[in-house]
């Protein structure tokens, strides 16, 4: 179903160079789905500091993102990537869909985050 309601999204709306920015709700639904690789592209210290279950981190301000992006995720498989405010999610998006990803990008960052969160 998370599938069905992400292709929906990505078909009718939210569709920015190449990758799907959501709400909460439709990002939930998104990441609901074991086949979605869940990224965290802000920093480690930030990361630390708590973040959605089931992410990894890859800081896009990094020189190797590209680098561990390539090697850590699969790229038959969709990407869902959020920051703490969307902006360098957006960054990050458009960068991994230029690679051939499927990507889905919550639109207003972790700090307006209503899902669960871990440290």
């Amino acid at each position: 179903m998370a599938i069905l309601v992400s292709l929906m999204s990505f078909l009718f709306g939210g569709c920015t160079d190449g990758f799907v920015s959501q709400g909460n709700e439709e990002f939930a639904a998104t990441i609901s789905d074991r086949n979605v690789q869940l990224v965290d592209v802000r920093t480690a210290e930030e990361f630390a500091d708590g973040h959605i279950p089931g992410a990894i981190n890859i800081d896009v301000k990094m020189d190797d993102f590209d680098e561990l992006a390539a090697a850590w995720l699969d790229n038959g498989r969709p990407v869902a990537v959020y920051c703490r405010s969307g902006a360098r999610s957006k960054v990050a998006a458009k960068r991994l869909a230029g690679k051939g990803f499927t990507v889905y990008e919550l639109d207003n960052g972790f700090m307006n985050w209503d899902g669960p969160k871990e440290k």
